[in-house]
């Protein structure tokens, strides 16, 4: 089996080659896409250079920059959204595949990945955000209830004030999928305010150390998804 490098290790050229690489499993055509969106908006991109007041040498040479310009921009666009979705779809049904998710939110959002499971592999993850707490449910929606309903109770009590939500991750009635968890999150109304975090945090603290190490199940994360955050 071939060694996965380290995403982190990787130079921004290795990354995109890797990240292409890997989108085009599941998106075979990308490369025909990247073409044509650099094309087409690169010709607005011209058209619009060209029509600005100039003349002579200058006018064609800003008028080609502004066309390659545009043109690159649009496809970084495309190529974003595409491995994004591709990532997405590889990572979908993966033990650990919303803990990868979860661990792309940023500065306010603090999540705590396998905070409860049980022996099916059923997993909770918890994030303490602008909403407040929030229980991220991943693997079975029957055998989670009881899991949830367990963790929704600790957690009321060591913060009773604060508000606590619960969010199962799939494609069943009621459940979030992988691909739309992050908006999700972000839209929910904001009802606690960024000081209040760090002490629900340290509430939290108590109730964490009173379990036992939760080994996350380790499933092929894609190197695109790794690297997503920091692009």
């Amino acid at each position: 089996m071939a060694k996965q490098t380290d995403p982190s290790s990787m130079n921004r050229r290795q990354q995109f080659a890797e990240t292409y690489r890997i989108t085009k499993r599941t998106d075979p055509r990308i490369g025909l896409w990247l073409l044509l969106t650099f094309l087409v908006v690169g010709a607005l991109g011209f058209l619009l250079f060209k029509i600005l007041p100039g003349s002579g040498a200058i006018e064609w040479v800003l008028s080609v920059v502004g066309g390659i310009l545009f043109g690159t921009l649009g496809a970084l666009i495309l190529f974003s959204r595409r491995a994004q979705a591709s990532a997405y779809s590889q990572m979908e049904g993966q033990p650990g595949a919303a803990a990868a998710s979860l661990n792309m939110l940023k500065r306010g959002w603090h999540t705590d990945t396998a905070i409860a499971f049980n022996r099916q592999q059923d997993v909770v993850h918890r994030v303490v955000g602008p909403p407040g707490i929030i229980l991220v449910g991943e693997g079975n929606g029957t055998r989670l209830r009881a899991l949830m309903v367990s963790e929704r109770k600790k957690h009321a009590r060591v913060a009773s004030e604060t508000p606590v939500h619960e969010v199962v991750v799939g494609r069943e009635d009621g459940q979030v999928p992988l691909d739309k968890l992050m908006k999700h999150l972000r839209k929910m109304k904001r009802q606690v305010r960024p000081a209040d975090i760090t002490d629900i945090r340290n509430r939290l603290k108590a109730l964490d150390a009173s379990r036992p190490a939760v080994p996350l199940p380790k499933g092929p994360v894609p190197t695109s998804m790794k690297g997503m955050r920091g692009r």
